[in-house]
């Protein structure tokens, strides 16, 4: 396996916003698609409380593509939690038009999207996440496998969009629960 010592700092940087990333790499049929799924997000209170309690600096880097039917079922979803707190700084970046990134984010052996990689607000690896949530993964596996799927698991409760919602903000709590408990960062920011 290559290893990769690209800085997505500096990449980070050269990221799109949300709308920019649509209006460049979407047609209009795309940003409409992205769009209702935008719309169609709700945050409940407890979530949307959770995110205005983020204190640290989270730059998220996102490689997508505009096409991309798991991109535009997950991605509206970051923006919404960017919405809710200034900690979330989110970055776009086309699979197709970044292949260095893509190379770098590979997921099972394939430049997969969306592939989410959370940075601390000085530019280190927190963590990594994507192409599907688990919830995602076990719809899939119930359609494509069907019943004999050996997994032993029951179907969730609720709408696999508000699944998926709580299986990101899972993770983007458990990166900023990382960088608020940091002993590095607490020192920087003496707290």
């Amino acid at each position: 396996m290559k290893e990769h010592s690209m800085d997505f700092g500096a990449t980070f940087e050269t990221g799109l916003s949300y709308g920019e990333f649509l209006e460049q790499f979407g047609t209009e049929e795309h940003r409409t698609r992205w769009a209702g799924v935008h719309q169609s997000v709700q945050l409940s209170a407890a979530q949307q409380e959770l995110l205005a309690g983020f204190t640290r600096e989270m730059k998220v880097l996102v490689l997508a593509g505009a096409w991309c039917g798991d991109c535009v079922n997950q991605c509206p979803i970051f923006d919404v939690f960017a919405s809710a707190t200034s900690c979330i700084q989110l970055r776009f970046f086309d699979r197709d038009a970044s292949p260095e990134l893509a190379e770098a984010l590979s997921t099972c052996g394939a430049a997969r999207v969306p592939a989410v990689l959370f940075l601390s607000e000085d530019n280190f690896v927190c963590g990594r996440f994507g192409d599907r949530t688990l919830s995602k993964y076990r719809a899939m596996a119930r359609t494509q496998l069907g019943a004999a799927c050996p997994s032993g698991l029951m179907p969730e409760e609720g709408s696999l969009q508000d699944l998926v919602v709580q299986e990101w903000l899972d993770e983007f709590e458990r990166i900023q629960l990382m960088l608020r408990t940091s002993g590095r960062l607490r020192q920087k920011h003496n707290d």
